[in-house]
C-alpha cells in the first residue's frame, strides 16, 4: 500500500509560513539542499530541478497533495510547480484549468485511501497546514526540516482542527552545519 508523507519545512516555533504565507526566512542555501536535492529530489519545483541538474525519477513520490494557499505560493509565474508529479489541490474555489493540474474539493481523506489503493510510489503532502490537520490520521510518515529560526506566528504545521492524539516513532534525525535538522517519523501502529 503506498504511503503518504507529510514532508515540510518549519520554524522552530512550529510554524510552515508567516502568517501572510511568506517562507523567505527559512534556509534554501547551505549543506542541508545538497541532501535534500539527492534525498528528496521529487520535492523540488520541476524547473528548479531542472536548473540544478537534478534527476526526478518519482521513486519516492509521483503524487503531490496541496492546498489552495499552498498551491497558490507560486502563482501566477508558476501554475503547474510539480509538472513532474500528478498534482492534486483541494479548494473549494473554482479556478480556471491548468494543464497537470487536478482541482478537487472532494474530502482529502477519501481521496487520500482511494490513492493508498492504487499501485504508484508515494504520496507528498506539500502542505498547509489546514489540509494537514485534516489529514492527521492518513499520514504515514513525517518529514520535517526544522530551520533555526522563529516565526512568532503564522500557519502552524498542524491548524487546528478536533484529531485525537497520534503517535510517531522518530526513525532519523540529521543535523545539518546551516543549521537546519532533518527529522523523520513513521506513525505507530
Amino acid at each position: 500500500m503506498r504511503e503518504l508523507t507529510y514532508y515540510a519545512a518549519v520554524s522552530l516555533d512550529g510554524y510552515i509560513a508567516g502568517p501572510d504565507g511568506e517562507f523567505d526566512a527559512f534556509l534554501v542555501e547551505g549543506d542541508h539542499m545538497t541532501a535534500i536535492a539527492e534525498r528528496f529530489a521529487d520535492t523540488l519545483p520541476t524547473a528548479f530541478a531542472a536548473s540544478l541538474g537534478v534527476t526526478q525519477d518519482r521513486a519516492l513520490f509521483d503524487t503531490v497533495l496541496l492546498g489552495w494557499n499552498t498551491y497558490a505560493v507560486g502563482l501566477p509565474a508558476l501554475p503547474s510547480p510539480y509538472s513532474h508529479l500528478r498534482q492534486l489541490v483541494f479548494t473549494h474555489r473554482a479556478p480556471d484549468p491548468v494543464d497537470g493540474v487536478e482541482f478537487t474539493d472532494r474530502d482529502p481523506v477519501a481521496v487520500v485511501r482511494e490513492l493508498k489503493e492504487r499501485p504508484g510510489s508515494g504520496i507528498w503532502l506539500c502542505g498547509g497546514g489546514a489540509l494537514a490537520a485534516s489529514l492527521v490520521h492518513e499520514i504515514d510518515r513525517l518529514v520535517i526540516k526544522a530551520n533555526p529560526v522563529l516565526l512568532g506566528r503564522g500557519i502552524p504545521l498542524f491548524g487546528a482542527s478536533d484529531y485525537s492524539p497520534a503517535r510517531f516513532a522518530r526513525t532519523s534525525a540529521t543535523a545539518f552545519a546551516s543549521g537546519v535538522t532533518l527529522l523523520e517519523y513513521r506513525r505507530v501502529p
